[in-house]
């Protein structure tokens, strides 16, 4: 399950290991990486972009540990969310296509030719975002999960975004770093005027959310807003981080009184703005009702899936593979005895079970973090048989904060910082803990930490073995559909042989993202109504009306972006059955996950020639 739409604007990880080295921050370990696919005037093309992108984004500086040395002025600072900052970003990508554009590709190696091509589809995505003036709609969101229609929803908006980010991303270890988020508290409620700004510009033009998304985004904010302030993460996190670090002052009241003072009226404008739209708040969330809906969600579907495909052929292909997958559910739901009623209806009994349901109070809930950090410690010894290349992978189990879960996913990763200094986060939405019966965690385990998500940024971050001259773009039907693979690993180690209701789990998350091609484009293509989605959802996956609702809304906000797992899950195997076809007995798994993930993540569109030189090299071995 996807990652939360935040303050942060996702960007290239190469770029970023560039930017460290540019500015004397590199790792250790970035002077024994292997250059020599590199370009010279390529590379040097890209460290402009880079230190260009991350004064537009100073939050992903802190993001990826870079708000440090010649970059730690960005510690103080957020992100421009006005109206005109968002036209700035668009057009900064414009201008950074156009000398792509110039860039003369001739002479360029296969390595180079491919990071050029990467970024220029990157680049054109994002400017084709420009033609649709509301919402999020940058490079930075079409690269990072987080491209809708709208600013403030509940998966977007710094009033989530930024908290996160000061909590568990922002450094205390001097009076500086204090200052620094002092001073960030001061931008976040700068931040929040902004973003209402464009929220009423947006309703002016027909871009309301619906009444659900207000309720349930009002009902965040709230919360938020009812934390006494010296209570809040604005306030005890950096209070618990300058005691920890001895750095003296009496930041807890300084931090109370600017949240006090500049944050929580900011957000009761925020507040109060969102509750004006909800006289005129349309009913259902179609992405079709909107000034030129259809091609807004053509452009997205693009995003979500790096491919050409349209809305109809996505559709016809999730009732295909639900189908399919419904057939493998149910032979293995008979084995256990459960023969009667639907897959969904048996499913929907199974989730219920008390021999797999965990108390829904604390201690339960410790009991979950346990067993995930269990399954983590039983793949990591098995992952020498799906990879030559070793990671270290490291990875904190944390819960969801209380304060966001309502709108949260259900499980997401958050990575580490690019020095190591930093593990990456698994979250899991621990809010009702019904949602998750013990047969469906290690699947959602497999997917967020090793080897899916965190094993991926593990290459970017670790880089033994990669030359700095890689991209990654965040690329979502890559970075989700490599983590639907990741899934499939687990089952193909053997992480389910004495676990047949964690495989029965397992082709039930498979069978979800299929179900997810058939409701997102039902809602923004087909006419559907938000019922008829819950529904359709609920019975065919047997997640629950809960869980089916809470999902509904996430595609209501983020239109497109789930059509990309099942998609990118599907290209990768598509493409390692055409390698192993080529290759023979010459074939060997390790070598072609090694391939996919040190290609640093490509369009799905580019894929095929990943594996094409995969298999020259493989060949000529």
């Amino acid at each position: 399950m996807s990652k939360p739409r935040s303050a942060l604007a996702p960007l290239s990880r190469r770029a970023f290991l560039l930017a460290g080295a540019a500015a004397g921050l590199a790792p250790a370990w970035t002077a024994a990486a292997d250059t020599s696919a590199g370009d010279p005037k390529l590379d040097a093309l890209f460290d402009r972009f880079v230190d260009e992108m991350l004064v537009e984004s100073p939050e992903t500086a802190t993001n990826l540990g870079l708000d440090v040395g010649p970059h730690a002025d960005l510690k103080s600072k957020l992100s421009d969310r006005s109206i005109a900052g968002a036209e700035r970003d668009a057009v900064a990508t414009a201008t950074r296509l156009r000398r792509l554009e110039a860039f003369d590709t001739a002479g360029l190696n296969p390595q180079a030719r491919l990071n050029y091509d990467v970024a220029l589809y990157a680049h054109r995505l994002g400017d084709g975002g420009a033609q649709f003036p509301c919402g999020d709609n940058s490079l930075a969101d079409a690269m990072g999960e987080s491209a809708t229609p709208y600013v403030v929803s509940q998966q977007s908006g710094v009033y989530s975004g930024v908290p996160d980010l000061l909590d568990t991303q922002h450094t205390v270890e001097t009076v500086a770093d204090a200052e620094a988020w002092l001073a960030r508290l001061e931008a976040f409620a700068v931040q929040l005027d902004q973003e209402s700004e464009r929220v009423r510009r947006d309703a002016a033009r027909g871009v309301i959310p619906p009444g659900f998304i207000l309720a349930t985004t009002l009902g965040e904010l709230g919360d938020l807003r009812a934390t006494p302030a010296e209570q809040s993460r604005l306030v005890a996190s950096l209070a618990r981080k300058a005691a920890a670090a001895g750095v003296p002052g009496d930041w807890a009241t300084r931090a109370a009184n600017l949240t006090n003072e500049a944050v929580y009226p900011s957000l009761d404008r925020q507040i109060e703005t969102l509750r004006a739209l909800q006289a005129t708040a349309p009913a259902e969330g179609g992405v079709s009702r909107l000034p030129d809906g259809e091609a807004y969600y053509a452009w997205l579907l693009k995003v979500g899936t790096s491919t050409r495909m349209t809305a109809a052929q996505v559709h016809a292909l999730g009732l295909e593979q639900v189908a399919s997958l419904d057939a493998e559910i149910d032979a293995l739901l008979r084995v256990q005895g459960l023969t009667q009623g639907a897959v969904g209806a048996r499913l929907a009994a199974l989730g219920r079970d008390p021999r797999f349901v965990y108390a829904n109070d604390d201690t339960g809930r410790a009991q979950i973090v346990d067993y995930l950090n269990g399954r983590i410690a039983a793949m990591r010894p098995r992952l020498p048989r799906a990879f030559n290349t070793t990671n270290r992978a490291e990875v904190v189990v944390r819960r969801v904060p209380p304060e966001i879960e309502a709108g949260a996913p259900l499980g997401y990763a958050a990575g580490g910082s690019l020095d190591g200094t930093r593990p990456s986060i698994y979250y899991i939405n621990l809010m009702d803990t019904s949602v998750w019966p013990r047969w469906t965690l290690p699947t959602l385990t497999f997917h967020e930490t090793i080897p899916g998500h965190v094993w991926q940024g593990a290459y970017m971050t670790e880089r033994h073995l990669l030359p700095l001259i890689d991209n990654f773009w965040g690329f979502n039907a890559f970075v989700e559909g490599w983590a639907l693979y990741a899934e499939q690993l687990g089952d193909e180690l053997g992480l389910y042989d004495d676990d047949p209701f964690g495989r029965i789990g397992y082709l039930q998350s498979m069978q979800f993202r299929a179900c997810r091609l058939v409701v997102d484009t039902g809602l923004h293509a087909m006419g559907w109504g938000r019922q008829q989605a819950i529904a359709w959802l609920d019975d065919h996956n047997g997640c629950g009306r809960a869980e089916a609702r809470s999902e509904i809304d996430r595609y209501v906000v983020g239109p497109g972006q789930a059509c990309g797992y099942k998609i990118g899950h599907n290209e990768i195997n598509r493409q390692r059955a055409r390698a192993k076809r080529a290759l023979g007995g010459r074939f060997d798994v390790r070598g072609f996950d090694d391939a996919v993930m040190l290609s640093g993540g490509v369009p799905l569109e580019l894929l095929g020639g990943v594996i094409d030189r995969y298999v020259a090299g493989a060949r000529g071995a």
